[in-house]
């Protein structure tokens, strides 16, 4: 008896919960430790390096940069290596890239190297988003996008306390040390990707996870319906916008903290860590939720909280309110990527949802492109960081309003 129970748990457990946990592994890696643990890094490598405002951002833009031409190499790479092989390959350089990082004492090859490292991130975050739609239906997309996603706010948390640790015990070259432990830990994750993902239920025998939405006609037919090109657009300003803002604060908050508030780098990698925590559920539940009222209401939602924690962050209204605008950032920080995920196969249908958020994820690495480098530049001229989170915070009301204006998804392409 004990057998056959033992042997109905395993059936029970369905292999794209696998591919959820190594997702959420490829993007605690890719994300999570290769871009957020940056901005617990920076503070440590300015003032081993001797970087300015401008060189810092002009990093974090190189990253972006290198991230936006592996978007528009991923979908020819995913053909030929499939998606499993594609972000094992990604995570690879990734975790090479970063253990190079660790040993140069130069802004150019750092520039380089992490120019490269994103390109590893797209290699990675594209195929692991597109196994989502792959392996599940409509009903359980959103949340499944936001567990994967969550993976983000493990390496958050963990960049939080790992870096002041390293700091404290290697002192000026503690950031040397950041960059080669978390390079390390990146390619054992790249021998996970490779071991654990699958690139389709079909190749096991299997069915996405979720009910199927009551047949139509139009779900077998995979064709363009009037207005898809539009909505796309749409989409992809909607990410352009929440690309040039979420990582001007992901990239120079915890300077900010340092700088212009007189935080000590141990507490401000506690509020960082903090960050880490209510991220792990940003994607979860505004994925869930998504599920529930929609993508459209979702989004508008979401850029909605983003807006609060990016003023209060520009208003500077104390250490409280700086706290206050790290936990909102947390909490909404990775919802929109679950809610695109999800979004895109219903406006664009299944047929079409690979290259439909490759297509969207341009204007988002465009969009990171423009805001770390812009925010620098600002900063660099005023000496702070208040005009650019201003800034961000009108772009994500205009995002909001945007939103809200998206129609919704045409019927028959839910499942």
């Amino acid at each position: 008896m004990t057998t056959s129970l033992t042997a109905g748990t395993r059936r029970k457990l369905h292999y794209a919960w696998v591919i959820v946990a190594t997702g959420a592994l490829g993007l605690f890696s890719c994300f999570g430790l290769g871009r957020y643990a940056y901005s617990m890094l920076l503070p440590g490598m300015q003032a081993g390096l001797g970087l300015t405002y401008d060189l810092m951002g002009y990093i974090g833009t190189g990253n972006f940069v290198g991230y936006l031409l592996s978007v528009l190499a991923a979908p020819r790479l995913m053909r030929r290596l499939r998606p499993r092989g594609t972000a094992a390959a990604g995570l690879l350089l990734i975790g090479l890239c970063m253990i190079g990082i660790g040993l140069c004492s130069g802004f150019l090859p750092i520039l380089i190297l992490y120019a490269l490292a994103g390109v590893g991130s797209g290699f990675t975050n594209i195929p692991l988003m597109a196994l989502v739609t792959y392996w599940f239906r409509s009903e359980q997309r959103g949340r499944a996008a936001g567990l994967v996603i969550a993976g983000n706010g493990l390496g958050i948390i963990l960049a939080g306390f790992l870096i002041p640790a390293l700091n404290r015990s290697f002192g000026a070259d503690g950031w040397r040390h950041g960059w080669i432990v978390l390079g390390a830990i990146c390619l054992a994750v790249a021998a996970c990707a490779a071991a654990f993902l699958r690139n389709h239920p079909s190749e096991m025998g299997l069915e996405p996870v979720g009910r199927m939405a009551e047949a139509s006609p139009e779900q077998f037919i995979h064709r363009e319906h009037r207005g898809d090109a539009s909505v796309l657009f749409r989409l992809g300003i909607l990410y352009l916008l929440f690309g040039a803002t979420f990582m001007v604060y992901g990239t120079f908050i915890v300077t900010t903290m340092v700088k212009e508030y007189g935080i000590s780098e141990a507490r401000a990698g506690l509020y960082w860590s903090w960050v880490g925590f209510f991220s792990f559920f940003s994607g979860i539940g505004f994925g869930a939720l998504s599920d529930r009222i929609g993508r459209r209401r979702g989004l508008y939602v979401v850029f909605a909280i983003q807006t609060a924690a990016y003023l209060l962050a520009g208003l500077k209204v104390g250490t409280a309110g700086m706290v206050l605008s790290l936990i909102l950032y947390g909490s909404a920080v990775f919802a929109i990527p679950a809610i695109m995920a999800a979004a895109v196969g219903e406006y664009l249908g299944l047929s079409r949802a690979s290259t439909s958020f490759a297509t969207i994820t341009i204007f988002f690495g465009i969009g990171q492109v423009i805001g770390p480098a812009g925010a620098g530049l600002i900063a660099n001229v005023t000496g702070a960081f208040t005009a650019p989170y201003l800034i961000c915070g009108i772009l994500t009301a205009v995002a909001a309003v945007l939103a809200l204006l998206l129609p919704d998804p045409p019927e028959g392409r839910l499942s």
